[in-house]
């Protein structure tokens, strides 16, 4: 009985304090295919959107489809860089952070903006030996794959929260025209593992 109230208590305390389990990405419903656009060629962060939007109910063309009126979700660019934040006393780098940065926009199959061009930033710190290359590495290569999937997600929630603030706010998202939501500021995320 002390464990049943416990968790009554426990639920009527998340609930009160705003928190929510996250539900699957918010289209509106007459969006038809969403085809995944990248300005790099073989983007990994493609894929993992493509199986976001997929694993999310969304049905996804190819761009080898040749799908009519097709929605699309464009990365305009993907950017990585290793900045220097630590140095030891002979000059050299002992840590770094890396950093990826995406642009996208969201389009409704009639070419007018669903979600507008938005910005986000990711970043990520590690620590480099410089007799130690190999680790390094492959550290830098484990950090890239997590930034990836942390980008995917990052796209897609941030395409859920403007569609359901169009919601909310009486924005008609299956209307045309360009949508009244400004572009957000960039969203930065930072770890220091």
């Amino acid at each position: 009985m002390t464990r049943f109230l416990l968790a009554i208590a426990l639920a009527a305390g998340l609930s009160g304090c705003g928190f929510h389990l996250r539900n699957s990405l918010t289209l509106p419903a007459d969006t038809p295919a969403v085809m995944v656009q990248s300005s790099t060629r073989y983007s990994e962060l493609v894929k993992l959107l493509e199986r976001g939007l997929r694993a999310s109910g969304a049905e996804v063309a190819s761009a080898d489809d040749k799908v009519e009126g097709a929605a699309r979700l464009q990365i305009r660019s993907e950017r990585w860089g290793d900045l220097p934040i630590a140095i030891d006393a002979q000059g050299r780098a002992q840590e770094y952070s890396l950093r990826y940065a995406t642009v996208f926009v969201f389009h409704r199959a009639d070419g007018s903006v669903l979600v507008p061009e938005q910005v986000i930033e990711l970043s990520r710190d590690y620590i480099s030996q410089p007799v130690d290359v190999t680790g390094t590495t492959t550290e830098r290569e484990i950090l890239a794959d997590e930034l990836r999937r942390e980008m995917s997600a990052s796209i897609l929630r941030r395409i859920d929260s403007v569609i359901r603030a169009q919601i909310e706010h009486g924005t008609a998202p299956a209307s045309a025209g360009s949508s009244a939501t400004p572009a957000q500021e960039p969203e930065q995320v930072q770890d220091g593992g």
